[in-house]
């Protein structure tokens, strides 16, 4: 630390001092697993770029809010349209419906938002939230406009 500050670090062998430069001498820094670590000058930030299941599920959350309201704009609904959510159960996305079923609903202005065990095939719009599961929209376009109701319903294919 001294040698990076100062630019020189002395050392006493065998009763001499012996000056080390930057120039001496080349710096390696490692990764530490799990953290990114960045430095300008003086200053050093580390971050931890652990992703827990808990930023999962947020994660996944976040991405069906941005897809609902992708497809809201793309199907020419009103901003101020209420919608009903029916999401088709599956392992690997329940828990994070589940916690955050009210942060969507306030998102895209979802009346509801429920985890169903079936739905029924109709209008199908594909779309993969991540590697692992592929999801689908059904129904997006059955809207009463007087009451300005649209149901969306999403199923892995």
């Amino acid at each position: 630390a001294e040698l990076e500050k100062e630019g020189k670090f002395e050392l006493d062998v065998d009763e001499k001092s012996i000056q080390i430069t930057l120039e001496d001498v080349e710096i390696i820094s490692e990764d530490i697993p799990g953290w990114l670590v960045t430095n300008d000058g003086p200053l050093t930030v580390a971050l931890d770029v652990t992703v827990t299941d808990e930023l999962k599920k947020e994660g996944i959350a976040r991405e069906f809010i941005n897809r609902i309201q992708n497809l809201r704009k793309e199907s020419g609904f009103n901003v101020t349209d209420k919608i009903n959510v029916q999401i088709q159960k599956q392992a690997s996305i329940n828990t994070a419906i589940e916690k955050y079923a009210n942060y969507i609903g306030s998102q895209t202005l979802a009346l509801s938002v429920v985890l169903v065990d079936d739905l029924n095939e109709n209008k199908a719009f594909h779309l993969e939230l991540d590697d692992k599961f592929i999801i689908m929209f059904r129904e997006i376009c059955e809207m009463d406009r007087l009451i300005g109701i649209l149901s969306c319903s999403l199923i892995k294919i």
